[in-house]
């Protein structure tokens, strides 16, 4: 009787033990990743200093190097980097979201199993692509086919501030960099999304059916208020993707540093991860403190987004 007592303690025991290394390591993997956070800020401050609390002439001199005299000082070197990086992205996030939304919901809700199977596949293949290749497919494919319809918008819709022509040609604009970026982030959202309306509650979809909804209708009253908060997560990681986007945008964009809005013109914006990749290979010493200080910039801009997104998902929820 005791032998048998004996052996039915023996698993609890280590059962018990195997739930404490278990909560040891989630709890070492979520240690670690504010570790990593914080070594990436650390490092970031640590050699943006020269910057901060250096000789302030010779920064001015080093930044008025870098933008031909168009600025001196830090904040008018990094304002305008910081308004085009904004700009850019915030264009990708408008044109790919409802066109994300609107494959995601045809992949679970329309379209026949083998076709949405297939659709899966091209959308996670397209999540997998390198940005260089988005770069090339933009710089030397994109660039000259979309110059007639840039030219169009511009001819025809050129009252609008935002469509002020003449458009460029070749149209290595902020508007073409928006649809290569747009390109990059739909498979991200599409395939948060779709995962997400697949878990929509079937019951409440049969139910508003059953209730005599068509089917648009019940997508609009029990699939997707059941994903909005996790369309808003998807979609600001897309958004953080487009933030800190590189080789894509410098491959494409002719940069400036103005505060424009002018999306069809060349020379206009500039973002700052492309401006870092540019200007990095001919930096020196402090002219690299001055390109780390942008990187610290955009660093905290991507904690502001994710913060927000987090405000909204949370309001969502509740």
């Amino acid at each position: 009787m005791s032998s048998q007592s004996s052996a039915a303690v023996m698993p609890a025991a280590s059962g018990k033990t195997a739930d404490k290394v278990f909560r040891g390591i989630a709890y070492a993997c979520g240690i670690l990743i504010l570790v990593v956070l914080a070594a990436v800020f650390l490092f970031l401050l640590v050699q943006a200093w020269p910057l901060i609390g250096g000789d302030q002439g010779a920064n001015s001199q080093t930044i008025s190097d870098f933008t031909g005299g168009k600025a001196s000082n830090f904040w008018g070197y990094v304002g305008p980097l910081l308004f085009g990086t904004v700009l850019v992205s915030a264009l990708a996030l408008i044109i790919s979201f409802f066109i994300s939304i609107g494959i995601a919901l045809f992949i679970s809700h329309y379209a026949p199993k083998n076709l949405a199977t297939a659709l899966s596949y091209v959308v996670d293949l397209l999540a997998a692509i390198p940005s260089v290749i988005y770069g090339l497919w933009g710089g030397l494919i994109l660039v000259p086919a979309i110059y007639p319809f840039w030219n169009w918008v511009a001819t025809y819709l050129g009252v609008i501030p935002l469509f002020n022509g003449p458009a460029a040609n070749p149209s290595r604009t902020v508007a073409t960099v928006a649809v290569v970026l747009a390109v990059m982030i739909l498979p991200i959202i599409t395939s948060l999304s779709r995962d997400i309306f697949l878990q929509a509650p079937r019951l409440q979809q049969e139910a508003a059916l059953a209730l005599g909804a068509t089917k648009w209708e019940m997508i609009k009253l029990a699939v997707l208020p059941f994903g909005k908060s996790g369309v808003v997560s998807a979609s600001m990681l897309g958004l953080g993707r487009a933030l800190g986007e590189t080789m894509a945008v410098l491959m494409i964009l002719s940069p400036g540093l103005t505060y424009s809005f002018k999306l069809l013109q060349a020379s206009q914006n500039q973002t700052i991860a492309a401006n870092i990749a540019a200007q990095y290979p001919e930096a020196n010493e402090l002219g690299v403190s001055v390109l780390i200080g942008t990187g610290l910039v955009l660093f905290l801009i991507t904690f502001v987004v994710n913060y927000i997104a987090r405000r909204i998902t949370e309001k969502k929820v509740a």
